[in-house]
């Protein structure tokens, strides 16, 4: 089975971070989160991952010259337009019309059973399977509308009045009867693909009870680095034996004087933190360089950036 991975957005809620960094690219716990995505694709033995790029795409492609996944094979289809995630798989339609592939985004962080998820769809026999994530949060973040183990709506947008506690987790199995549905242009995957599936074939879901965490929002990209990290770091070993990444607390490549305090916090690739600075409960992005006797406090910091939080 193949997977295609969304990761061709602006990510305009990271801002200032992706002003000059695609959002795939941003950092959690030292790792692109692009990387948590392929983690699974690659502990799953999926063979391919076709992944939709705009944003920044040269640094997206320099960060695949300079990494080899092995046997997961990495196809990168470069939008200039963007085409959102409905016309952006559409346009990779000839890559993956063979039979059931995987979807999955870039902004997640998740210990998701893939292939778990690949059984439970083929057993369903429906035309697409979507992976949920039950959380008290759902009013806010988008309500899926459920019945009978089968997907009905969103956020109620086809009237159903059914509503969970589940979101969708960006994470799904599908069979190539979406791109039926699927348009060209600029599009959403809900508004046509799965919409689409609803109404001819099915669509079914499969509940995931693990870790999940999205990261698209500065707080959540804060949260996911030092709130939440825990059961984060516990996925070390298993991703450094899948992709030779795995997440870490301080870089062995930053350069922090003895005289320095770091307490509760990230420090990314290549920063410099000079004598008497003191870093308390922040993340320091790749690059970042803290000067003498300074302070940076529960804050995301770089070049470039400072947000307090």
């Amino acid at each position: 089975m193949n997977a295609f991975v969304l990761a061709a957005g602006f990510g305009t809620r990271l801002q200032p971070m992706t002003d000059t960094s695609p959002k795939p690219m941003v950092p959690i716990l030292n790792v692109p989160s692009l990387c948590y995505s392929l983690f699974l694709l690659k502990e799953a033995g999926i063979g391919k991952a076709i992944i939709n790029i705009h944003h920044h795409p040269d640094i997206i492609r320099r960060f695949f010259d300079l990494h080899d996944f092995g046997s997961l094979e990495i196809v990168l289809s470069e939008e200039k337009t963007i085409l959102g995630t409905g016309g952006g798989l559409k346009k990779c339609e000839n890559l993956l019309d063979e039979g059931d592939f995987l979807l999955i985004n870039s902004d997640i962080i998740s210990d998701l059973d893939l292939t778990a998820l690949m059984r439970h769809h083929r057993q369903s026999g429906l035309g697409g399977t979507l992976a949920l994530y039950e959380t008290p949060l759902a009013p806010s973040i988008g309500q899926v509308g459920i019945l009978e183990g089968k997907v009905l709506d969103f956020r109620n947008m086809r009237g159903t009045g059914l509503l969970s506690q589940s979101i969708y987790t960006g994470t799904a199995v599908l069979s190539p009867d979406i791109f039926r549905h699927l348009r060209e242009e600029y599009s959403s995957i809900v508004d046509t693909g799965f919409t689409g599936l609803i109404d001819h074939t099915g669509l079914g879901c499969y509940q995931h009870k693990g870790l999940w965490q999205d990261i698209g929002t500065l707080q959540n990209f804060y949260r996911a680095n030092l709130d939440d990290n825990l059961r984060i770091l516990e996925l070390e070993a298993r991703m450094k034996r899948q992709i030779g990444i795995s997440p870490h607390l301080v870089s062995g490549l930053a350069s922090i004087s003895p005289d320095a305090r770091i307490v509760g916090s990230v420090v990314g690739e290549r920063c410099k933190i000079a004598p008497g600075a003191v870093v308390e409960h922040s993340v320091l992005l790749p690059d970042t360089v803290v000067e003498r006797n300074s302070v940076i406090r529960n804050a995301i910091a770089g070049p470039g950036v400072l947000v307090q939080l």
